[in-house]
Order: structure tokens, then sequence, then C-alpha cells
């Protein structure tokens, strides 16, 4: 897995470079496991200027601006509290784009309407949002990194659908 996020992290930041573009994280479950594939290629303070992680929803409300009545109805694994942490950390930041995880990675935590392995993650910049829910399987490890990969997977995709 590690050799698959070296390598996405390399080509998001070609992606971004050609274009001139910042990009910004907000993250939950993976503590950060985004802004750390971005930053392990060297040259990433070109294009990635911060990264929050967000763990409680207080701070999610703090940092990055989500209104406390998202997170109170919604939960903070939900379309749109991360669409609201997306858009807040690119905000914050001055950033071109940025991408937003929230789930529940495991052991423990998940319920019979968001199992662990349920992962929300969001893509804002702005001009366009997009989220996707996913279920991903195996342990918190598993989890978190299937999570980061998506999350790069995800900027790449709107950086490439973006004109």
């Amino acid at each position: 897995m590690e050799k698959r996020l070296q390598q996405l992290a390399t080509e998001l930041g070609h992606a971004l470079l050609s274009r001139g573009w910042q990009v910004s994280c907000g993250e939950s479950c993976t503590g950060g496991g985004v802004a750390a594939a971005i930053t392990s290629v060297a040259g990433s303070s070109d294009w990635f200027g911060a990264g929050f992680v967000t763990y409680s929803n207080a701070i999610k409300h703090q940092l990055l601006g989500v209104p406390l009545e998202l997170l109170d109805t919604c939960g903070a694994v939900s379309e749109p509290v991360v669409l609201a942490m997306a858009r807040g950390a690119r905000q914050v930041a001055a950033a071109d784009i940025a991408v937003a995880v929230s789930g529940i990675a495991g052991p423990g935590g998940g319920s019979a309407d968001k199992p662990v392995g349920t992962v929300w993650i969001a893509w804002s910049t702005a001009t366009t949002e997009a989220a996707q829910c996913f279920h991903f399987s195996g342990d918190r490890t598993s989890v978190r990194e299937q999570s980061v990969t998506a999350a790069l997977e995800g900027l790449l995709q709107q950086i490439k659908n973006t004109v």
C-alpha cells in the first residue's frame, strides 16, 4: 500500500503544480494520513500548505466551520459534514482544492446505520463539490489506508474533471 500512496501523492503533486494549485485536507478517521502521504513527496511545500486533523466535533466546528446543527442532526460521518469539512479546509488554508475524510475505522464505534468501515470523503474547489460514501473492510489500519488511497484518487479525479 505504501508504494501506491507514494505514487498517488507524486502524481497529485504534478497535477497541482501544472495548474499552480494548492491542496489542503480536513481529516478525522485518517488522523493526518492524507497529509502524511502528500508531504512524503519532496517539494510538496510547493502545493500543500495546511492539513487539519479534526477528530472531535467541537474542533470540526471551531477550525473548519462545520455547523453544529449538521453535526447534531447528521453525525460526523455523513455527506453534509464532510462537504462542510472540505469547504472549510479549502477556505481556511486558502487552497484551490481540498479533501475531507470522516469515518468509522473501528474496531468499535459502528452502528447498524454506520458500520465499521463506513467512510465519507468529500472534495471541494471554488466551483465544484463532490462526496462519496465508502464501505471498506479489514482492521483499523486497513480502513485508514483505504481511506487515504480513496482520498488521493478522488483529488486526482477532481483535478482532471476541473477545466
